[in-house]
């Protein structure tokens, strides 16, 4: 797989990724949900802090949340071109398809929340009882690196009472699957997936 023709796939997953988060952003208030089917949903909320939704401050409290959003935002971004390196070197040593491939989709994922991130703070006004405006006269929401990123898919496949005797939840209500997640997480996902699962033809001269 050639360099130019990862490049169009990642922009084709940014596109797909940012428009349907522009869409949401532009016509859901925060918290707002869309019944598609009975085991899935569009339902907008944004995360301003690590995968799941946790945050850098949980871990360390002398952190503030908005120094550690700026901490991790930065992260990604420094993160990104390292990643972005690999999938230079990957197509020039002509490495596997399955390889280049994972990484692209990594790479675009990531890329996708890193503008939010870094963004919408200062694109969107606030989505709490509203529906954001794009470009508002008042200003964002927030300053740039302090965005929040947009999710929206969610698969309420089922949900079950546990047993008491089940382990770490037994007596609760389980709901799977539970997170709301993005297109740009989809992506991020199935790379590392495809590394996990097709190590060994991802590692191989060919592919």
């Amino acid at each position: 797989m050639s360099l130019k023709k990862s490049i169009i796939l990642i922009v084709i997953i940014l596109l797909i990724d940012q428009i349907s988060k522009i869409y949401i952003k532009t016509h859901f208030t925060l918290h707002e949900s869309v019944d598609v089917f009975d085991w899935f949903k569009i339902y907008f909320i944004e995360n301003d802090g690590m995968a799941w939704g946790t945050k850098i401050s949980d871990f360390i409290s002398v952190v503030s949340d908005r120094t550690a959003k700026v901490a991790l935002t930065l992260f990604r971004i420094v993160a990104i071109f390292g990643i972005g390196y690999w999938l230079y070197d990957a197509t020039k040593k002509k490495s596997s398809r399955v390889l280049i491939l994972a990484i692209a989709l990594i790479f675009s994922g990531a890329l996708g929340n890193i503008i939010d991130s870094v963004f919408y703070g200062v694109l969107f006004d606030d989505s709490i009882s509203q529906v954001a405006t794009f470009l508002p006269e008042s200003g964002g929401y927030d300053s740039l690196l302090h965005g929040r990123v947009v999710d929206m898919l969610y698969f309420p496949l089922f949900e079950v009472d546990l047993p008491k005797w089940f382990p770490l939840y037994g007596g609760k209500r389980f709901n799977f699957f539970e997170p709301v997640f993005n297109v740009a997480d989809v992506a991020i996902s199935t790379g590392f997936i495809m590394l996990i699962v097709f190590n060994k033809k991802a590692f191989s001269k060919r592919g």
